[in-house]
């Protein structure tokens, strides 16, 4: 209570002693006469009196320690501004502080009492209460959160009111609002948060107010508050969201698409789905607003997408909006990225953006071997107040060490899905091809990964895979003497599987020894150092998983006949092949290439070409398989049908007597007549009919027979050797032998002769190491057998 002894004047006795009574009536009564007091010396233009009132009101009464006085002080104010009515700009500070004071009362009457002095000061100042609109907001916007009812209900009232004032107005400084509306917008408050985005409609309504050149100060926490539990609040942000998205696509020159790149990435792997939906929505429209201004952002955005794509149906929405992300992100790299920075050449130029973008991109902080973290902090209320887009063009360069770290992370991830896996090779497929330069400095790093992805379980990712290894063979970027040397980081440390072997003796291909170096052998222009890098690495993944030889080696080296040059494959094997140590391995090997050879579509034309052997290069060809194909009897057999050389399969078949013969034996000689039962040897069955050009055809296929026990081949066989006419013409054979110079290889041309006998020589030699491995290994089974006795 005040002291009633104080001298409160031009306030009467009797106006103190009323506001400090505990009736609203009496108060009201001094309220009146106060505004009669005021209008007085308005009416005689005395600012002092005006004040000194004002003050004593504010003091004495508003801020004083006793609840009574407090509300009779309130009402006080609001009946001076409403006697000074349009002069009252003149006092606003004076008026509005101490009723924003009131604000934090621990009595919610006086609180209300508060936001009903308020509202009448505003009302009867109208567009003067703008330049103190931050104070007002302020108070608002904790009123708005009161948990007293009747007090949220006034302080609607005023928002309201304070709303209308707004809109209407031409003179809101937005720029002066924004740190405020930045630092409350991420209010955890249910209440506060629809104050907050209310607000934010009501701003983006208003022509004359542009809110989307400050959007990226407020984007993060729109976000943050489309997920609040509340039905209604998520759906007033989602409207604002909208609202913002339709303003960007009507006028995308004025948005500054960089600035929000990283919060978009960050909102993109919420958990919530609709925060990611979203996000990833106005990832979409950046990309294709944007475009080539998002490329330094790359690397974030594939974080972010890429484990979206293996989504199931439940985010079906969400999988369909990442995949166009990633498409369109995809398009965005051409081939001028492929111009070395460091060569003076600047990179195309982008859309108009901040001319400082790149600066923009947080670095993140990741473990070695880690994916990139772009989910950084997402808190954004101490950035700085931007200022509108540049329209100046800048040059945009792709951070291509940060994409291929990503998808180099995915590729690693065991738990990635198939669609992300597929996406990840696409892209490694793509980057190859736009920017083939660059992408051989990371080969190194990112060989093994792709060796190992041939043995997962999809089969549409093992094809995606062999069309990135085949792009790395083929590529003429990668022809150099160093190949993948460059500064380019290491995401993974590791080498190459196996190294390099040294180089081939000319005698290894053949007598024409036409063939230079292991590096470069058996390789074409179309083909590079990687290529025999990657025929040995495949070959010895072959040889450490045998069921992935089993499942899907036949499959894989199919494919990459499609994609690359099927002879250089097979040439490369076979090189290969002839120095495996494993022999067992290498006589399995040499059987799975045979049956490709002999049974793909894909083969047809090499099998042409090895079935005439016509030119030098066919011919070379034949030797180079031969060699490797001698560690299996009956492939090397059937190799001297398809080529024609039937004396030399004839001598071969003599050779079998001297082999140890096994079951497995047995069963590939059961399944070599069952292969020439097939349309691949419809020409080899009609040369029976010339028994007098083919006896050595003959013979070699009695061979096979007199091998075979009684069995359904054997039936097989017989039948078709019965078909043979005048088989007494058999005779003539020993003969022939000795009269006929181009039996045994009626193609060869004398220029470039096979040396049969030396090719015999070399099939005894592997044979003969193939039984020593094999008594060897019996030995060590029967020294263990008695081991196991004693």
């Amino acid at each position: 209570m005040n002291n009633p002894e104080k001298d409160f004047s031009p306030l009467t006795p009797s106006i103190v002693r009323a506001l400090n009574d505990k009736l609203y009536e009496k108060r009201k009564v001094a309220a009146l006469e106060i505004e009669k007091l005021v209008r007085e010396f308005v009416a005689q233009n005395s600012t002092a009196q005006i004040k000194h009132v004002i003050l004593i009101l504010s003091q004495e009464f508003a801020l004083s320690q006793h609840p009574h006085s407090r509300k009779g002080g309130l009402i006080g104010l609001a009946a001076c501004s409403i006697a000074l009515g349009k002069d009252s700009g003149l006092y606003l500070k004076e008026l509005i502080e101490p009723v924003l004071t009131c604000f934090n009362d621990a009595d919610s009457r006086l609180r209300y009492y508060a936001c009903e002095a308020l509202y009448n000061i505003v009302k009867v100042a109208r567009g003067s209460v703008l330049p103190h609109f931050n104070v007002l907001f302020d108070g608002l916007s904790k009123l708005a959160a009161d948990p007293d009812p009747n007090v949220k209900s006034g302080s609607e009232l005023l928002d309201r009111l304070l709303k209308d004032i707004v809109t209407e107005s031409n003179k809101f400084d937005l720029v002066s609002f924004i740190p405020l509306l930045r630092e409350r917008i991420y209010s955890n408050n249910q209440y506060a948060r629809q104050f907050i985005i209310s607000w934010i409609l009501v701003l983006e309504s208003v022509p004359d107010i542009n809110l989307l050149d400050y959007l990226p100060e407020i984007l993060d926490g729109l976000f943050q508050i489309l997920g609040d539990n509340s039905k209604e609040i998520r759906k007033m942000c989602e409207v604002a969201l909208g609202e913002f998205l339709k303003e960007i696509k009507k006028n995308p020159s004025s948005v500054k698409f960089a600035d929000m790149a990283n919060i978009l990435v960050i909102h993109c792997q919420a958990s919530d789905d609709l925060i990611q939906l979203t996000a990833m929505c106005w990832m979409r429209e950046f990309i294709q607003l944007a475009g080539r201004v998002m490329l330094p952002y790359s690397s974030g955005i594939l974080t972010a997408v890429l484990p979206c794509l293996s989504y199931d149906d439940r985010k079906k929405s969400i999988k369909e909006v990442a995949n166009v992300c990633n498409q369109s992100l995809m398009k965005l790299v051409i081939p001028e990225d492929d111009e070395v920075a460091d060569e003076g050449k600047p990179g195309p130029a982008s859309l108009p953006t901040e001319a400082d973008q790149e600066e923009a991109l947080p670095k993140p902080e990741g473990g070695s071997g880690g994916c990139l973290d772009a989910s950084g902090d997402s808190n954004f209320s101490s950035t700085s107040v931007f200022m509108p887009a540049s329209t100046e063009r800048v040059q945009v360069t792709l951070n291509l060490d940060g994409i291929v770290q990503v998808l180099d992370c995915h590729l690693h991830d065991v738990g990635a899905g198939m669609m992300t896996r597929i996406a990840v090779l696409k892209w490694l497929y793509h980057l190859y091809i736009k920017t083939p330069r660059k992408m051989f400095r990371h080969t190194d790093s990112l060989f093994p990964i792709l060796l190992k992805t041939l043995s997962d379980e999809s089969d549409e990712v093992i094809l995606k895979d062999l069309e990135v290894l085949a792009e790395i063979a083929s590529s003429p970027a990668g022809q150099s003497e160093d190949p993948g040397s460059g500064d380019a980081p290491n995401p993974r440390s590791g080498q190459l599987e196996v190294p390099l072997p040294a180089p081939a003796k000319a005698a290894s291909s053949g007598p024409s020894g036409t063939k230079g170096s292991m590096e470069v052998s058996p390789t074409t222009p179309t083909m590079n150092s990687y290529f025999y890098k990657f025929m040995i690495n495949l070959l010895k993944r072959f040889s450490s998983e045998r069921k992935l030889l089993e499942t899907r080696g036949a499959f894989i080296i199919r494919q990459l006949c499609l994609l690359l040059n099927a002879e250089n494959i097979f040439h490369s094997m076979a090189d290969i092949l002839l120095r495996e140590e494993d022999l067992k391995f290498a006589s399995t090997m040499v059987h799975t290439l045979n049956t490709i050879l002999l049974t793909s579509s894909e083969l047809f034309q090499l099998r042409n070409q090895l079935k005439d052997l016509k030119t030098p290069e066919s011919r070379n060809l034949f030797c180079c398989l031969y060699r490797s194909w001698c560690h299996n009897p009956v492939t090397t057999v059937s190799l001297c049908f398809l080529t024609q050389n039937y004396k030399h399969a004839y001598d071969l078949i003599q050779k079998f007597g001297d082999l140890e013969v096994t079951v497995d034996f047995l069963i590939e000689v059961d399944k070599l007549v069952q292969l020439i039962e097939c349309p691949i040897f419809t020409y080899l069955r009609l040369q029976l009919l010339d028994v007098k050009s083919n006896p050595f055809l003959i013979r070699a296929l009695y061979g096979l027979l007199m091998l075979l026990p009684q069995s359904s081949a054997f039936q097989l066989l017989s039948h078709r050797l019965q078909c043979v006419p005048n088989p007494e013409l058999m005779q003539a054979a020993a003969a022939a032998e000795g009269a006929k110079t181009g039996l045994g290889f009626k193609k060869a041309s004398a220029n470039t002769p096979i040396d049969y006998a030396e090719l015999l020589q070399h099939f005894e030699k592997v044979q003969n190491k193939h039984l020593q491995v094999r008594h060897q290994r019996a030995a060590r089974g029967d020294t263990l057998d008695r081991r196991g006795l004693f």
